[in-house]
């Protein structure tokens, strides 16, 4: 008893938790928490008791809650009560049952952490060394990479699970030992879900043939962590030669991550942040060698192949310099306005007028995507009625712009090659003539 509250003790202390901060404790009325909240008790501890009601188990639910209201008196601690419609969010959502309940606790327990007077420094759940090795082992086997065989952190910001070193085996010990009271779960002995399968099937069973498995997980679960924390210096330094803000926006130049090996798990870590998918990662290594103007999206951002970089925009945020025109009868807004582009027959009836805001091109030498996108020192074009290039920057000079004047200049290209300098001038390899049979005009329609 005295050795489980000593180790609760010095877990809070390394994880910085003392007397003075406000704790919220996650209880279920299980005996972890039950174990927990006793022991934050013991340790003079200032915390106040929470209870998620997912009403999924009638009348065990109502006495969960009921329990856990009663352990709060017991302690003189003030009880805080949500009740979800579990079943409606995770349809809603389209997640199973465990992950709909668990994103509802998390997500509303989270959201009392703060550093206002009025809220709680941290939040305490009753995780133990047995989950943290079913955790670690259910990642395995569903693939992960080095984060996932740590298993779960001691703490993760506000979050704080100090009973994470402690066995199962020990905590039972403690609960009888102090006459602790607690409800069982009745599914919790059902092996319809995936960890009830991995705790009562599958990990007493490699136990029969390694008894010392308990003893040698929590030993790998320590290794790895310490591998982790290699790998993610090593993912730093990547990271910092890699990853180039611009903007809103994030660049990777292709040659120098073409010299990064493994280049697979280099890239898939500069761009996780961005929530793009490790099952994503064969598109965004062809990406890589692709023509210019492909792109991957994620829920979030976009890549964009451009010339020698990968761009890494938002899909929709101000300051983003760089946007996608997948094909024609399309409308795109942009900072200074909108383009809309259109594909147009020569048997059609058409007008053309002279326009600085309308591009008339020949559909025949355009490939979509184009990139509409801000120009850059080094871009040049060929200026309609020349046969020579000519760099931006002089085309500007040239037509006196201001400063202010040049900073608001956007791009059109295609194929690695500038089209259009908007409401300024076409480029000559693109213009129409008498045998073109399809035209594209790209109208600027202003802010």
């Amino acid at each position: 008893m005295e050795n489980l509250v000593r180790l609760f003790n010095e877990s809070i202390q390394r994880l910085g938790v003392s007397k003075k901060h406000r704790l919220l404790l996650a209880v279920s009325g299980g005996m972890d928490s039950v174990v927990m909240t006793a022991c934050c008790a013991m340790t003079g501890l200032d915390f106040e008791i929470a209870h998620a009601n997912f009403q999924l188990r009638d009348l065990e639910s109502m006495r969960d809650e009921n329990f856990v209201r009663s352990l709060a008196k017991q302690y003189d601690k003030p009880f805080l009560l949500k009740t979800f419609d579990t079943t409606g969010y995770a349809a809603d959502k389209k997640v199973s049952i465990q992950v709909g309940a668990r994103n509802l606790r998390y997500n509303w327990l989270m959201s009392l952490i703060g550093k206002e007077t009025n809220q709680y420094q941290f939040l305490l759940t009753a995780h133990h060394l047995d989950d943290n090795i079913e955790t670690m082992l259910m990642h395995f086997f569903r693939g992960t990479g080095i984060r996932g065989l740590m298993g779960m952190p001691e703490k993760n910001e506000g979050l704080i699970r100090p009973l994470l070193t402690i066995s199962k085996k020990d905590i039972h010990a403690f609960a009888l030992s102090q006459n602790l009271a607690w409800v069982i779960d009745s599914t919790n002995a059902k092996n319809d879900y995936t960890r009830n399968y991995f705790r009562n099937q599958l990990i007493p069973s490699i136990g029969s043939v390694f008894p010392e498995i308990q003893r040698n997980m929590e030993k790998n679960l320590k290794r790895f962590s310490e591998a982790a924390n290699l790998y993610q210096q090593a993912i730093l330094l990547h990271k910092k030669k890699l990853l180039k803000p611009s903007g809103a926006e994030w660049q990777i130049p292709i040659l120098l991550l073409k010299k990064s090996i493994p280049l697979r798990t280099i890239l898939y870590e500069l761009i996780r942040d961005f929530h793009f998918s490790p099952g994503q990662m064969d598109d965004v290594i062809q990406l890589v060698d692709s023509t210019n103007g492909k792109f991957i999206t994620s829920s979030s951002h976009r890549i964009i192949k451009n010339r020698r970089w990968l761009m890494i925009a938002p899909l929709q945020e101000a300051g983003v310099s760089h946007f996608i025109v997948e094909s024609p009868d399309t409308l795109v807004s942009y900072p200074e306005g909108s383009i809309r582009i259109k594909n147009i027959s020569r048997e059609e009836s058409v007008h053309f007028t002279p326009d600085p805001d309308s591009a008339w091109l020949d559909a025949g030498k355009i490939q979509f995507p184009l990139i509409l996108r801000k120009w850059k020192t080094g871009d040049y074009f060929y200026p309609l009625g020349m046969k020579k290039k000519k760099k931006l920057a002089r085309f500007f000079i040239d037509r006196k712009l201001s400063k202010t004047a040049k900073e608001k200049i956007w791009v059109v290209e295609t194929d690695n090659r500038i089209v259009w300098v908007v409401g300024l001038r076409i480029d000559n390899r693109f213009c129409i003539h008498p045998g073109t049979h399809h035209f594209l005009l790209i109208r600027n329609e202003g802010a």
